[in-house]
């Protein structure tokens, strides 16, 4: 007599990875170049759960887009503190900054939306104010890496490091802005370069 063949087994996510597929998912649909707003019921939709399932994970909408906020602010800093460790130079480090910035949008479209608080209008204020936190505190890195450079004498010494980290960080902001409007056709890195170099003079 055969044996009765085992029984199929799902595999149920591990504790955390489900929190981390809703992410994914949420900034995969920031990716639609048409920039439709997200709703929970959507979400819920491209993951093949119920909504109940999403705020088990999830208290709200708002938490979710801390989540990415969070991956956000984690890799770029983590980047900068890369940047920071592995040149002494105060101009490349800037410069370095910049485009890591740049290129950090180019690799993640959705990001991008949440970065220039596209993605996060109609949502919870808080979310908003710590997007504007996050761009200070970029700022706050630029400034003390340009003064390192007055400091070691490759930028002068009246040279106004508040005023060109805002300049700077008002770039970036540009570039971000005109990439998700191209629909992300548009490399926010397209050209940067003699742009950064001319900024940093």
């Amino acid at each position: 007599m055969e044996a009765a063949p085992a029984p199929v087994k799902t595999t149920r996510p591990k504790p955390g990875e489900r929190r981390v597929q809703v992410l994914q998912t949420l900034a995969a649909m920031l990716e639609t170049p048409k920039g439709e707003k997200i709703t929970t019921a959507a979400l819920a939709a491209r993951l093949d759960v119920s909504e109940a399932a999403l705020y088990r994970h999830f208290a709200s909408k708002a938490q979710m887009f801390e989540g990415l906020i969070e991956f956000i602010e984690q890799t770029i800093f983590g980047l900068i503190n890369q940047i920071s460790a592995q040149d002494q130079d105060g101009v490349s480090q800037a410069r370095a900054i910049v485009l890591m910035l740049l290129g950090f949008a180019e690799k993640n479209p959705g990001m991008t939306r949440v970065l220039t608080g596209e993605a996060l209008v109609g949502e919870h204020e808080r979310l908003q104010e710590r997007m504007n936190q996050l761009l200070d505190r970029i700022e706050a890195s630029l400034r003390q890496v340009l003064r390192l450079a007055a400091a070691q004498g490759t930028l002068p010494e009246t040279f106004d490091a508040n005023s060109r980290a805002n300049l700077l960080v008002s770039y970036v902001l540009g570039r971000w802005h005109r990439f998700a409007k191209s629909g992300f056709k548009r490399s926010p890195a397209e050209g940067a370069e003699p742009q950064v170099a001319a900024l940093l003079r």
